[in-house]
């Protein structure tokens, strides 16, 4: 029975070789089910995610039961994250169910506060072996409720992710490079200097936020710099979304979930396999330390 696993060990042999694993923002289980999908015909390790939205709408226990169900029928190393999570009782709440990963972002607050936040989260997520993950800088966009203007979106300042590392031990660090939640209305301004910076300066995986939508080569550069996790989030939901409208498109009386449902997660599991190949974790699974 393989149980799920902590990200921990995995975003630190991707960060060491050089490739990222590919992290999925489901939001029903035929999205779950296809990421899942992806990752076992490609041999590809996965992390699973949810935002605070979904875990209110669907509930943790039952996400961390189908993440459960993926992990012991495929055998592959998953994780499951909660992600962009500003509040510590749902953090506890998640870590209860059984993820075995959680982000703490505390980024709108003062540096010093977002030390002590995630200091207090690290506290908990160790006693349970569960990954942390925490934010440095405003990464622009919408995802859920948070919502942070492109004037405001404020890059990670390289030594302050040194000092943040050194008094946290943050096991991830998701630092605001120039990328965005959502799809870009143009070219996505990625500040790839201050990737490499700050790559230098700290040995953690580093997180890519804002994955929808970069254009490739945009993608393997941040990733050959040292991003070792991109989330995927918006462009799953649109090809998802995508698939099902145009079930009813042709036929508009369709009351079969199963008719509309299917290509849906064909759709999902196309483009999951599309960003693993992107991000170059696919055949990993059985490298895993």
């Amino acid at each position: 029975m393989m149980p799920l696993i902590s990200s921990t060990s995995m975003l630190q042999q991707a960060r060491e070789n050089g490739y990222a694993i590919t992290a999925f923002n489901v939001h029903t289980l035929e999205m779950l089910q296809a990421v899942v999908e992806a990752a076992s015909e490609t041999n590809s390790p996965l992390i699973i995610q949810s935002t605070v939205g979904t875990v209110k709408h669907l509930g943790p226990e039952y996400i961390a039961a189908a993440a459960k169900v993926a992990a012991d029928q495929t055998g592959l190393p998953i994780a499951l994250h909660l992600d962009h999570c500003t509040d510590f009782a749902t953090i506890i709440q998640c870590i209860r169910a059984g993820y075995t990963s959680v982000m703490i972002d505390a980024s709108m607050l003062p540096f010093e506060e977002n030390i002590q936040r995630t200091l207090s989260v690290m506290e908990v997520a160790a006693a349970a072996g569960v990954n942390v993950e925490a934010e440095l800088g405003k990464v622009g966009g919408v995802e859920d409720d948070i919502v942070v203007d492109e004037r405001d979106a404020m890059l990670a300042d390289p030594d302050d992710c040194q000092l943040f590392i050194e008094r946290t031990n943050v096991l991830t660090l998701a630092p605001a490079i120039g990328t965005a939640h959502g799809i870009y209305k143009g070219e996505p301004n990625i500040d790839f200097e201050r990737i490499a910076k700050i790559a230098e300066k700290v040995e953690v995986p580093l997180v890519l936020h804002g994955g929808s939508g970069i254009p490739a080569e945009q993608v393997r550069k941040a990733v050959s710099l040292g991003m070792s996790k991109m989330n995927v989030a918006t462009e799953l939901r649109i090809a998802f979304s995508d698939a099902i409208k145009e079930v009813f498109t042709k036929s508009p009386e369709e009351n079969d979930p199963r008719k509309y449902m299917v290509p849906a997660k064909e759709a999902v599991k196309r483009l999951a396999i599309e960003k693993m190949e992107l991000c170059g974790c696919i055949g990993k699974a059985g490298t895993l330390k």
